[in-house]
């Protein structure tokens, strides 16, 4: 007994030992692998004398849910003509990097889409959000377009008509779209299940207050973030595209680093230098919460750079064909709709439309900002309208400000520890954007303060100038009298 018992203790010993050395082994890889890869992307990166300069091409590196959609229709479109639009590439399989005379180029797709781009003329912007909203608003989104679907009488129908839709035209869905063609049809499947249930149950369904946990109609927050799927795609998203990492993206060695880093969070480090080396490098940061400030530093800066340069006499305005780029109109995920529904897709017409041709080919800063405001208000309408009308298809849940406060904290923490890396990139972007912004401001209140006192100069100028012409009458004048008086 005594000998078996000694047996079974050695075979454990040698078992735990093994697995000790496995576990080892597996760390040591990915730990090579990661660093590797981070030291061969800090190598490559361009070595520009002024990165704060607008080149040629610029590529809106969109995160989702930031408000890129925002800045696409409301600004991007109103400096760049239609001609000069790249073909966009949230469909990849339709871009052709060959094409290399457009000026702006708008996507999902990550950083490592700047392989295909030329370096030393590409200069790259983004927008970055607090992590948590982003979880939530991916989250919300998710939803909000799979809710769409529930027109159908079942999943089935629902697929088949999506099937022969995406045959019949050359636009790009939602669902042709990283990372919503994960997502959507994730939740898509899964409201169709919770309506079948509900409808087989013939139950009561008791509706709670808090609209991210009603189990009910839609998949509960807490489930959501901590399914494999949002393991994958959503948390610490932001991070990963920049450092060009996601599931989509064109570096090969992308799939074992992300889930090297995924598997060991001390790893994490190589990954968040490579992204915040890349947010230095870019010609403009800005954050989604600091709305006002970052519409009007973009304006500034990213604006004015892109009226000068295509208001230079010597422009370079060689473009692709415009009846190609016809077939990327609407290919934004935020804008784009379940095509099956006709209410849907007249919101859908009315925000492709908004952006519309550049305004004008010699716009000031000001007439931009001017009509940035009034595009955004038409956006929020047509968002809201939009959000209302899937909602109502699961009704009671509604996602509003008050309801994200019914949130458990501990829900809230989770989404902080899943997002650890978006995190602290977002504060270094804040960072970023603070410093930059300041520089702006000090740039602004010296050209304020040279103009009031140009301003200032003028008025001393003519008033000196005024009293001159006073005296000059009130000497002739005199003259005139003492004139007068000796004739007499």
């Amino acid at each position: 007994m005594d000998h078996t018992l000694k047996l079974c203790v050695f075979f454990f010993f040698l078992l735990g030992l093994v697995n000790g050395s496995s576990a080892k082994s597996g760390f040591g890889q990915c730990h090579s692998v990661v660093r590797s890869w981070a030291r061969s992307s800090l190598d490559e990166e361009m070595r520009a004398e002024d990165k704060h300069t607008l080149r040629d091409l610029l590529y809106f590196l969109h995160v989702p849910r930031t408000g890129g959609r925002t800045y696409f229709h409301c600004f991007l479109k109103k400096l760049y003509p239609n001609k000069l639009e790249c073909p966009r590439s949230y469909d990849k399989l339709r871009f052709d990097p060959r094409k290399p005379k457009c000026r702006l180029l708008v996507t999902h797709d990550d950083y490592s889409m700047t392989s295909k781009l030329p370096r030393d003329r590409t200069s790259v912007v983004t927008i970055l959000r607090d992590p948590v909203d982003r979880v939530f608003s991916t989250y919300e989104f998710s939803i909000e377009v799979a809710a769409r679907f529930l027109v159908h009488p079942n999943l089935t129908s629902a697929t088949k008509m999506t099937l022969r839709l995406s045959s019949k035209t050359r636009g790009v869905s939602t669902l042709d779209i990283w990372p919503w063609k994960y997502l959507v049809p994730w939740m898509r499947e899964d409201l169709f299940a919770r309506r079948d249930d509900r409808y087989s149950s013939g139950q009561n369904i008791i509706e709670r207050n808090d609209s991210y946990d009603m189990e009910d109609f839609a998949m509960p927050l807490r489930e959501y973030i901590n399914h494999p799927v949002a393991m994958d795609v959503v948390h610490n998203g932001a991070t990963f595209q920049v450092a060009g990492l996601t599931n989509n993206s064109y570096i090969a060695e992308a799939h074992e680093v992300r889930h090297c880093v995924q598997k060991y969070k001390t790893l994490g480090k190589y990954v968040l230098d490579v992204a915040k080396k890349r947010l230095d490098d870019m010609l403009y940061v800005g954050l989604t919460e600091e709305h006002r400030e970052s519409a009007t530093k973009f304006a500034n800066v990213v604006g004015a750079q892109v009226i000068s340069q295509l208001n230079a006499p010597n422009a370079s305005l060689e473009i692709t064909d415009n009846t190609e780029r016809k077939s990327f109109s609407d290919s934004d995920p935020d804008s784009s709709e379940h095509k099956n529904s006709t209410s849907n897709r007249g919101v859908s017409e009315v925000t492709s439309s908004e952006g519309g041709e550049a305004t004008k080919s010699n716009m000031t800063v000001g007439e931009l900002m001017s009509a940035y405001e009034v595009c955004i208000s038409n956006l929020r309408k047509i968002h809201s309208h939009r959000r209302v009308s899937s909602l109502k298809r699961i009704s009671p849940v509604n996602f509003t400000k008050e309801a994200r406060l019914q949130v458990p904290e501990e829900v809230l923490n989770e989404i902080r520890f899943l997002n650890d890396l978006d995190l602290e990139l977002y504060e270094y972007a804040r960072a970023i954007f603070y410093n930059r912004h300041k520089t702006l401001l000090n740039a602004e209140e010296s050209w304020d303060i040279s103009t009031s006192a140009y301003d200032l100069w003028r008025v001393v100028t003519l008033a000196i100038t005024f009293a001159f012409f006073i005296f000059l009458y009130l000497l002739i004048v005199n003259v005139r009298r003492r004139t007068l008086k000796v004739k007499k």
